[in-house]
This record gives C-alpha cells, structure tokens and sequence, in this order.
C-alpha cells in the first residue's frame, strides 16, 4: 500500500487549543467554541475563592479585632498620655478616633498579612492541589488566569483594608460615641471634614499596600507552596522595616517598600501635610509594577507540572 493510502485508514484528528505561553499548536484559534475570554469567570473565581476557609478565617478577624480593642479598652479604662502625644493617647475620645488608631496598629503587620495572604496563596495553593494544569487544560489562557485570579485576589485587599476601618467605625460608635477627631496635639477637626480625610487615609492604605500585593502574587507564581508565598512577603515586609530602621541610610531609606507606610498620619494634623503620601504612593506603585511583570513573565514560560 502507497503512504497516502496507509494515511487514509486513520481519522485526523482535529486541532486542540492550548494555554497561552506555551507552544502553540496549529489551528487553536479555530477549534469550534473555543472563546479565551469566556474562560474562568471572574465571578467563579470570587466564589471559589470566598469558600476558601483562610478567606473567611481572614475576615472574620477584621471584624472581630475592633471589637477587642473595645473591650481592652473597657477592662483598662482611658489610656494614659505618654510624654510625646499619640493616636493612642485619643483613641477613646470618639469613633473617628478609635478608627484612627485601629488603622495604626493594624498597619504594619495585620493588614500586611491579610494581602500577602490573599495574593500569594492564589496561585500557588492551585499548584500545591495539583489542580493548576487541570485549569490550563480547561483551556485556561495563562495570561487570562493571572489576570482573574490577579483581580480576585486585588479585590478582596481591598475589601479587607475598607472592611476593618468601617467595621472600627461601627464599634466606635457604640462604645465612644460619634464626635468630631480630636488631634493629639490637642486641636480637632470636624465630623465632615475628618469624614473626607479618613477616606483619603483609607485610599492611600490601598495604594501602599500594593508593594505587598505585588511581592506575595510574584512569589505566589514561583513557588508551589502557598505558606512559602504568604510568609516570603510578610518576611521582605519585615525585612525592610528592620533595614528602615537603620537611621545612618539616610535618604536611601526613601525607597524602602514600608519606609512611607505610615505617612498617612500626616493628613491627620490641622495643616495636612502630602508629600509623605506622594512619595510612599509613587513608591508603592513602582514596585509593584515591577514585580506583577516579573510575575507575568515567569508564569507565561514557566512548565506547569503540578
């Protein structure tokens, strides 16, 4: 028998789709049905990820923490004035002052944790299932799935880093009672004003916690472990506040990732001041930048085996 005659005793096969970043296989684009955008829904992924328990554990303990600060405050009484005035010092004065504060201790490490874990578990708990090539077998785009999971894992930050200040509010109310912000330094602003300027701490929150979001979704890309990711940005995170610590860097302690984390307290003074905040956004957002492309770029020619 001729070759074309052996070759017509077996059905061709049609021409399968294949995720983005890897190689690409003849005809993809044209498999009947197949629509990249239409695959992995951010909605699915918002539900998927709401029924994980760390999720739920997470913002659980948002809710919770106002509520114990209010009651440590009960059991202790009004907090003492220490020589040099803080937001602690006012922290029972009214719920606009209780919000301040839990935003102050809940800066540097909790609200860190809870986007490093939303952000570095995402993809890397799906490697540590094994279910990452399952969802590029779908097909998933590589691309497309970073981009969800990426939207997903942005959304709850934020919903995390609104949640505790409103939910901070609600308690302050009812154990302090409303009133207007009173400062350390003894002056005060209005309910309506220090209403729009909370707003505008709470915005820059996001913004400066976006170096976190960053750091822990690339090593989310790198590692199959998701503790590894989550605690490998928590660790950086703590790394560079030991290293802002340092006095004698001088200026170069500008461009730590955490150096500006805490400029909005400025805004919180009778004269606002906002070069803090431009800086610490500016930098937040340039690191960022950086790590989500070396996040895209390894994942897109990284050989998914789990």
């Amino acid at each position: 028998m001729t070759i074309p005659m052996i070759a017509g005793l077996f059905p061709t096969l049609p021409d399968l789709p294949t995720d983005e970043g890897a190689h690409p296989i003849p005809g993809a684009a044209h498999a009947h049905g197949y629509r990249p955008r239409h695959t992995l829904p951010v909605w699915v992924e918002t539900v998927r990820q709401f029924r994980r328990r760390r999720t739920l554990f997470m913002i659980g303990l948002l809710l919770v923490l106002p509520w114990i600060l209010v009651a440590a405050f009960k059991i202790g009484g009004d907090p003492s004035a220490d020589a040099v005035p803080t937001l602690v010092d006012v922290a029972t004065k009214s719920a606009l002052n209780f919000t301040a504060f839990t935003l102050f201790v809940s800066t540097g490490f909790l609200l860190v944790v809870a986007v490093a874990l939303f952000c570095g578990d995402t993809v890397a708990s799906e490697a540590s299932w094994s279910s990452l090539r399952y969802l590029l077998a779908a097909p998933v785009p590589r691309a497309r799935l970073l981009r969800v999971k990426l939207v997903v894992a942005l959304g709850y930050s934020v919903l995390a880093l609104v949640l505790l200040p409103l939910m901070a509010m609600i308690a302050g109310t009812i154990a302090f009672g409303w009133g207007p912000l009173d400062l350390p330094v003894g002056a005060s602003l209005p309910t309506g004003e220090a209403l729009g300027r909370m707003s505008v701490v709470v915005v820059y929150g996001v913004v400066a916690q976006l170096v976190v979001m960053g750091i822990a979704f690339w090593l989310s890309t790198v590692t199959d472990a998701p503790l590894g990711a989550v605690g490998g940005a928590v660790g950086l995170v703590v790394v560079s506040n030991i290293v802002d610590a340092v006095t004698a860097l001088g200026s170069w302690r500008d461009y730590l990732p955490t150096h500006w984390q805490f400029a909005w307290v400025d805004v919180l003074q009778t004269d606002p001041q906002w070069d803090g905040m431009i800086k610490g956004a500016a930098v937040s957002v340039a690191y960022a930048v950086v790590f989500l492309a070396l996040a895209f770029r390894h994942f897109g020619r990284k050989d998914i085996v789990s």
